[in-house]
């Protein structure tokens, strides 16, 4: 069992920046990819951005070169580096984390989101 706690998310103008964090505990031994994806209301939702030991990284094409993933595996944590923010960038980022299993198989946990909002 895994859980995430994250933090960071709030009310910003246009051009903005904000960071996330999302601290993991629990059976956390054994994780490999930490990440971000993101809803808006009505919105599919959207994978961000992933890490995955050692340290490969993946970012959507609407975020790349504005956000960066980085993490802190002493601390069981996981940013995510938001600038240059734009309206839609909007919308509830949750953190997850990836527990392999057995073959190509893996144990997804969420986090409880939080929220972004970039004002015009």
């Amino acid at each position: 069992q895994v859980q995430l706690v994250e933090s960071g998310g709030g009310l910003v103008q246009a051009g903005g920046s904000l960071r996330l964090s999302c601290a993991a505990s629990g059976s956390t031994f054994s994780i490999s990819t930490m990440g971000w994806y993101r809803q808006a209301p009505g919105k599919e939702r959207e994978l961000v951005a992933t890490i995955t030991s050692p340290s490969s990284t993946n970012y959507a094409d609407s975020v790349k070169g504005r956000f960066t993933i980085s993490r802190d595996n002493a601390k069981k944590t996981v940013f995510l580096q938001l600038n240059s923010l734009k309206p839609e960038d909007t919308a509830v980022y949750y953190c997850i984390v990836r527990i392999p299993l057995s073959g190509n198989a893996y144990r997804q946990y969420w986090g409880q989101g939080t929220q972004v909002t970039v004002s015009s």
